[in-house]
């Protein structure tokens, strides 16, 4: 922690003053996370002892930069102490900013359109910076490669087939690997293969996309980073949206090379499966191995991608042995009771005008909680604060200075805190919570929000917030 005080301090010319840890034993790397701060300039430290991957993120984030691509700049690195100082691209990830703006299926157009401009760029990365990237940094290897491959599809068989249970001829199993490895391999793969290029490691800074985590980059197909967007196990993103964004992303692309899609839809779905199968392999080793049971969350969204895959597409190589696996994955009562478990209890949240009626219920539960804000301070009887919301700062620092706010929010957080956790035990699957106040802009969205904010920090939950007024008013 010195020495990322030290790198603040020799960048920003002054100490700073807090230091917030941002990542505890959720993450899938020993990788420490660290925010540090004082008045005038924010910073994000990273303390890990892996030398091979700092130096390959460094060099890589640089290169990018230099190119001109969305990617943190680097303040400072000390990498015989395992850390380096980068710039700060704030809290919002594209997964919260689309799990906080989507119903089941429903995703808002600004979710939509944040993942265009995300697709839109990758092509960039693969193709623009990819020409005179120095791959000699890359960590473990230098290319997606054969012994690539191997170690995601072991790490599948090992971590997730074997310990879920899954029955299979070893040997048979391997014939279809060699097979697939062998198509996989027939891809042009001289493009930067980002590696992890998914909806956690890409941040949305004023409704602009920045980039991180692309420490295990290395050369490869085009195909394998926009299966790992669009097949993002958690993310769910519905057939048709999956399909949009594929065609605005090969449109990206053919603005870089000549594209022939044909071709590229040929190997498309091989590269689907095959991420699909180093996640699960991940899921299995953090879940099942290591007893992190949150990350078992993710294998129900997984499987569905899978069932969706077997039922839609026919690959133009033979994997009979791997293909009943899968089958047998999605029969698994093993699996069916993981999933049972990983379905997550949905919290829905509202804000309204009581003028305006009482949300809907959808889930025909009964309504949940509905809380009434009129009785605390109005913002919207300040002339500044009218065409204002409780989305907008001005008016969240007005509320958060009242007394009386805090007592409320305090209240309602032990009543909703006490029901999910009961919702949670008896296996619920939705819990609905309604802020009104008289005109629905000002404090019972500021309520939702806060309450929004609170649970999604909490393990096991889905967070839905919807402001009826300010839908209606085009906010």
């Amino acid at each position: 922690m010195d020495i990322l005080k030290q790198l603040f301090e020799r960048h920003f010319h002054s100490p700073a003053e807090r230091v917030q840890p941002l990542q505890g034993q959720l993450g899938g790397s020993g990788r420490k996370i660290i925010r540090l701060a004082n008045e005038t300039a924010t910073a994000i430290g990273i303390l890990y002892d892996f030398r091979e991957e700092n130096v390959a993120f460094l060099e890589f984030s640089k290169h990018f930069r230099r190119h001109g691509l969305p990617v943190p700049e680097i303040y400072g690195e000390a990498l015989s102490g395992g850390a380096y100082l980068e710039e700060d691209l704030g809290d919002s990830t594209l997964f919260q900013f689309l799990s906080k703006n989507r119903t089941a299926d429903n995703i808002a157009p600004e979710v939509s359109e944040a993942y265009r401009k995300v697709v839109a760029l990758l092509p960039r990365f693969q193709v623009e910076a990819g020409r005179d990237l120095n791959y000699k940094v890359s960590y473990p290897r230098g290319s997606f490669d054969r012994q690539s491959i191997a170690w995601d599809l072991n790490y599948f068989k090992y971590y997730f087939l074997r310990l879920a249970g899954i029955a299979f001829n070893e040997q048979a199993l391997e014939d279809d690997f060699g097979r697939l490895t062998k198509f996989l391999l027939s891809a042009p793969r001289e493009y930067f293969l980002y590696r992890d290029f998914q909806s956690r490691n890409i941040m949305l800074r004023d409704g602009a996309p920045f980039f991180l985590d692309y420490q295990g980059g290395r050369k490869g197909a085009l195909q394998y980073d926009i299966a790992s967007l669009l097949y993002d196990a958690k993310a769910d993103l519905p057939p048709d949206l999956r399909q949009q964004l594929l065609d605005h992303y090969l449109d990206a692309l053919a603005r870089f090379i000549a594209l022939d899609r044909p071709a590229f839809m040929e190997h498309y779905y091989a590269y689907v499966y095959i991420r699909i199968m180093q996640a699960l392999g991940a899921y299995g080793f953090r879940g099942f191995y290591e007893r992190k049971v949150h990350f078992l969350q993710s294998v129900p969204y997984a499987l569905k991608n899978l069932r969706w895959l077997l039922h839609n597409v026919k690959l133009p190589v033979a994997l009979p042995t791997l293909m009943e696996a899968f089958h047998s994955m999605l029969a698994s009562e093993k699996l069916q009771s993981v999933a049972s478990a990983g379905e997550l209890l949905t919290v829905r949240i509202f804000s309204f005008s009581f003028h305006r009626g009482l949300p809907k219920d959808e889930t025909g539960n009964g309504g949940g909680f509905i809380f009434d804000g009129r009785s605390l301070p109005n913002p919207g009887r300040e002339e500044q604060f009218k065409p204002l919301t409780g989305r907008d700062a001005p008016v969240i620092d007005y509320l958060n200075q009242q007394e009386s706010v805090h007592q409320f929010l305090a209240s309602v957080l032990s009543l909703v805190d006490a029901s999910v956790g009961n919702y949670k035990e008896r296996g619920f699957k939705n819990l609905m919570v309604s802020f009104g106040c008289t005109g629905g802009q000002h404090r019972s969205v500021f309520l939702a929000e806060q309450l929004a904010k609170r649970l999604r920090a909490k393990n096991g939950l889905e967070v839905a917030v919807r402001h009826l007024e300010l839908e209606k008013m085009g906010k």
